[in-house]
Parts: structure tokens; sequence; C-alpha cells
């Protein structure tokens, strides 16, 4: 199981998080007042691969305000994932408000931004639910990860399976 270093979190976010009752979660305040939960939860989506899918949730469902330092305080829990090479992060953008599109441009405005594309590797896919919404999904892992050919296999196989059914 990957373990995340909190203290070092802290060090690079500008807000403060603070342990959930979840494993891998945690939680803060924004100036705002906006409550948010992330963290990484097991997915076995990919059997055979330990990857973990990223959560943010707010409870509150307020639309969110332009905040930079909610930015860093995710990427900075999400740099200390991938402190662990092997580390593989999934992301499903919900759909339940109709802003999984602005959801997945920002995980690619982050990709494409300094100079991730040399650090880590993305797949990323969209796939039609049964009311013809796209889901849109990512893959992350680190460019030099051992097993990123067979990885990239799965994730593409499962993807096609998707697809499949909704066909």
């Amino acid at each position: 199981m990957t373990m995340l270093n909190l203290k070092r979190v802290n060090a690079a976010s500008l807000y403060r998080l603070t342990p959930n009752h979840r494993p891998l979660f945690y939680d803060f305040i924004t100036d705002h007042g906006i409550d948010y939960t992330v963290g990484f939860t097991p997915c076995d989506l990919m059997p055979g691969i330990e990857a973990y899918e990223f959560v943010i949730t707010s409870p509150q469902r307020r639309p969110p305000s332009h905040d930079p330092k909610l930015r860093q305080t995710i990427l900075a829990l999400i740099y200390e994932f991938f402190r662990n090479k092997r580390s593989v992060m999934l992301c499903l953008c919900e759909t339940g408000d109709d802003r999984q599109m602005l959801r997945s441009r920002l995980l690619e405005s982050w990709y494409d931004s300094g100079d991730h594309r040399k650090t880590f590797a993305a797949l990323m896919a969209e796939i039609p639910d049964e009311k013809g919404s796209m889901n849109h999904v990512a893959l992350v892992m680190r460019t030099a990860h051992p097993q990123s050919e067979a990885i990239a296999r799965q994730f593409n196989d499962i993807i096609g399976l998707f697809r499949e059914q909704q066909e």
C-alpha cells in the first residue's frame, strides 16, 4: 500500500490538510469556506497493478471559485503520491454535475505545464455512458515505471471493453 508523508504535503501545500478517517484521505477548508476531502482509494479495475483512484469531493456542492491555493494544495498531494516511483493514479472525472470536461481540462493543463511530460505518462480516454454523456478517464504514472507498457496495454484494453458495453 502506498504511504504518504503528511508533513511533506503540508510543507508544500497552501492549505493545511488533516487526516480523514479513511486511509490516504485528507480534509481541508479553503479561504472561501469550502470543505474538501481529497485522497486516493485502491482501484481494482486493473488486476495485478497497484493502482489508486484520485478522489476530490466537496459536500457543499458549491461552484468553485478561482483559487490558486486549491490547485497548489492538490498538486502537493499528487506529487507526494508520486514520490513512490511505482505509483499509478486513475482519475475518473465525475459526471453528476456536467463539469467532467472542466475536470478533464484541469488535469490536462497540469500535465501540459512544466516538464510533466518528461516525468509522467498520461493516458486519457472518453467513454460514453448509457445517456450519451462522455466520461473522461485518465491514467497517470511515471514514465520510468517498470511496468509502463503492460499498464498502458491493460488500460487501453479496459477502455475498449467499456466502449464495447455501450455499443
